[in-house]
């Protein structure tokens, strides 16, 4: 079976960072690579207490080359890879190449809906790919739709404003703390120690200062003071399992900084050289409470339609309640252990490798779209969103 690999994968200037010890070389004609040839991600902690330069977060949910070619040789274990760069010539590649099936990793960079559009191209081109559709991507990009959708389906999720624009940053929207993020973003872009704000003045700052930087939206929530966890979910319906839970132990952080998982905390402090001992799996937590995180995370992934995998940020609120954070159609996946990827370390904690993950995931997905597996003399060949045609074929010939 021909399986093309479709991904973003992070600008030269930015890709030699903390969390990998590869340097990866790009072409010089990448889109933005002279835009960013002069930053660097090496920033001591100390900055790190207050605003300062975020430009070098751009790219933050993008994948190194290192990871990219981790799920190549993993899925070349059983298929025949082709590769597809997620750039303005993505369509017609796709298009001419017409793979059998596409595992999606693309995050995109422009537009609110940026992680819907690869898939809304394989949808128009009738081929069947790995996780969630459109409409599940964009939905979940935009947090604070997403948790409308959680409160009308009665998941707890933290109380909430938007800030649009410089008008909307007024006295009493809110109560404090209060936690301050971008409103499209994820992998912890635009999440800073400064985050956490205690009153109007830090409230003020920290919206200018994502309104003008990311030139988007603010979600202002109310801040949750508990435990934070990670919840990987494989699989599809009733049939969706639930991997080990990852608690966050912010008590590796260093000292005086706010207990959440920031930018900093995820992509500077903790690095593959000297990583923090910041992730305990499977999480100690007793009985009820786990049960209580297992049933709102399966519900919000059945009520946002995720389908495949997806990875849920869950938090405590004062009374020990879970929460739900943020919903992770595409859920990171760094290869190595010291990379300290939440998915591939729930797995690894359920004794699944990471090569096993990523063909265990890929087969989950080409069963939800009833593609059976290489080998078989018949088919049956995506023509529209779960809607399938049989077709005969001759054994191992590709399309």
């Amino acid at each position: 079976m021909t399986v093309a690999l479709v991904y973003n994968v992070k600008e030269e200037a930015i890709t030699h960072s903390p969390r990998t010890t590869n340097r990866t070389t790009l072409s010089s004609s990448h889109p933005h690579s002279q835009h960013q040839s002069s930053i660097s991600t090496r920033v001591p902690a100390r900055d790190f207490t207050a605003s300062h330069d975020r430009s070098n977060d751009l790219y933050a949910e993008w994948d190194t080359m290192e990871t990219v070619n981790a799920v190549k040789a993993a899925l070349e274990e059983r298929h025949r890879v082709v590769m597809v760069e997620a750039n303005e010539l993505a369509f017609e590649k796709l298009r001419t190449i017409r793979p059998d099936f596409v595992f999606n990793m693309t995050e995109g960079l422009y537009g609110v809906s940026r992680e819907a559009q690869i898939p809304a191209m394989l949808e128009m081109l009738r081929i069947p790919y790995l996780g969630s559709d459109p409409l599940t991507l964009a939905v979940c990009l935009d947090k604070a739709r997403t948790k409308e959708i959680l409160s009308y389906h009665k998941v707890p999720t933290a109380a909430f404003t938007v800030i649009h624009t410089r008008e909307d940053v007024r006295p009493g929207c809110i109560g404090f703390p209060a936690m301050v993020k971008p409103l499209h973003e994820g992998s912890s872009k635009g999440i800073y120690n400064s985050c956490v704000v205690n009153d109007d003045a830090e409230l003020k700052r920290e919206a200018l200062t994502i309104l003008e930087t990311y030139q988007e939206p603010v979600l202002v929530e109310g801040f949750l003071p508990g435990r934070e966890f990670t919840v990987a979910i494989l699989g599809n319906g009733a049939e969706a399992r639930i991997l080990p839970i990852v608690e966050i132990r912010f008590d590796a952080l260093p000292a005086g900084v706010h207990h959440i998982y920031s930018y900093e905390a995820k992509w500077i402090w903790d690095n593959a050289d000297n990583p923090l001992d910041i992730f305990e799996c499977p999480a100690n937590i007793d009985p009820g409470l786990r049960q209580e995180i297992e049933t709102i995370c399966k519900t919000a992934f059945h009520v946002l339609n995720c389908r495949d995998w997806a990875r849920i940020d869950v938090r405590l609120d004062g009374c020990g309640r879970p929460n739900i954070i943020e919903i992770n159609p595409l859920p990171g996946i760094l290869p190595k252990i010291e990379d300290n990827s939440c998915f591939p370390k729930a797995a690894r904690a359920a004794g699944i490798s990471y090569n096993a993950l990523i063909n265990r995931v890929l087969d989950i997905a080409l069963e939800r779209c009833g593609v059976p597996a290489p080998g078989k003399l018949s088919r049956k060949a995506y023509v529209g969103p779960r809607v399938y045609q049989s077709t005969s074929i001759a054994v191992g010939e590709d399309r």
